[in-house]
């Protein structure tokens, strides 16, 4: 157990009582005096006084500056250094990766200063930080564990198909689950890499004007024996033809993203619907389902990498479909909102201009 800490910092090289500012209090109360000498000279004669008397006046004013050094200091104290001492010792604990630090407000919010607000915006850096923190720890843990599942499930029955036992149906059992934990393996590494280049921004766009319409409609069709077989009305609201000047290949992931999870979330009997509108300057895409919903706080997360709010389908994705979305999006000064109800289903609204510029970084 550690022991009791110094309230002060050793850094800190400052004295609590400044000789400087005493020192420049009884200069500047000399001052005044001096100039009150050169006005009252002609009625007092300052000459014949006794050095008694001025000795006493200089260890006065002596007093005085030393009276007034310490009294600003103590206001300073009281309204600056020890909010900054408690400032400096919440820093020092969050450089030291302690993120549940916490200062207080020193005031109602009808007499909030500038230090209030320097410590609500440092409250809400460092909840952030801590929740950044979480999330890369469990982003690891995750990348682990989306690993190390398939591999294991390819690993036991490539060993199964060893028994010479097996019968044939066994045998190609065994096979198409090896390669269906072959390819979620794949999709999981190529995502991966999609994603870690578009952070860097290492794989760059290539505009070029296409026909959006012609590609929503196209990704919608890859779908339909899925939503068929889960007894899913498909609707499509979508102009005849909308010209943009974007990658298709990277916006042909977002759109693929949002159908599928929308399918995903949808019971028998449900609807998607897939909706499409334009103006001079954008256009907008909303992906909306029936399915399950989610809560605030899943919405708060819904783009994070390796997120799930609905551990039930876990198995058939692995976090990474719209935290793809953003980045694209971000990269192609693109937006996208999500709102939801739960129990009645979600919408993602997308905004893409018709025409952008792309950003490199330096």
């Amino acid at each position: 157990m550690r022991g009791k800490q110094s309230t002060s910092d050793p850094r800190v090289k400052s004295k609590m009582f400044p000789v400087s500012g005493f020192v420049l209090s009884f200069l500047g109360l000399a001052g005044l005096t001096t100039g009150q000498m050169f006005i009252l000279q002609n009625y007092v004669d300052y000459q014949s006084l006794p050095f008694g008397y001025v000795l006493g006046v200089l260890i006065y004013w002596t007093f005085v500056a030393a009276a007034f050094t310490v009294f600003t200091q103590y206001r300073f104290n009281q309204h600056y250094q020890n909010p900054m001492e408690e400032f400096a010792k919440a820093t020092r604990k969050v450089a030291e990766g302690d993120f549940s630090v916490y200062i207080p407000p020193r005031h109602l919010p009808d007499k909030r200063n500038h230090l209030d607000v320097i410590i609500a915006d440092f409250n809400v850096m460092v909840e952030e930080l801590g929740s950044i923190e979480t999330l890369k720890t469990d982003f690891f843990s995750n990348v682990s564990h989306e690993i190390k599942t398939p591999l294991s499930i390819i690993q036991n029955y490539a060993q199964a198909l060893k028994n010479d036992r097996l019968t044939d149906i066994q045998k190609e059992d065994y096979i198409n689950t090896i390669l269906e934990s072959s390819s979620r393996l794949n999709n999981l590494i190529t995502n991966l890499l999609k994603l870690n280049k578009l952070e860097k921004q290492n794989l760059h766009p290539v505009p070029e004007p296409y026909d959006l319409c012609e590609q929503l409609c196209e990704c919608a069709l890859r779908f339909e024996d899925l939503w068929t077989r889960k007894d899913i009305e498909f609707v499509a609201d979508i102009e005849d033809r909308a010209t943009i000047e974007a990658d298709a290949s990277l916006l042909e992931l977002v759109w693929n993203n949002l159908l599928s999870n929308a399918i995903k979330f949808t019971q028998p009997g449900g609807t998607v619907t897939l909706r499409q509108s334009s103006t001079q300057k954008e256009v907008i895409v909303s992906v909306s389902d029936t399915g399950c919903g989610m809560s605030e706080e899943t919405l708060r997360h819904i783009f994070d990498k390796f997120y799930q709010g609905d551990t039930s389908h876990s198995t058939e994705g692995n976090g990474l479909g719209l935290a793809l979305v953003l980045r694209i999006l971000q990269l192609m000064d693109g937006t996208i909102k999500a709102s939801s109800v739960q129990g009645q289903g979600s919408v993602f609204t997308v905004h893409i201009p018709v025409e952008y510029k792309v950003k490199y970084s330096d």
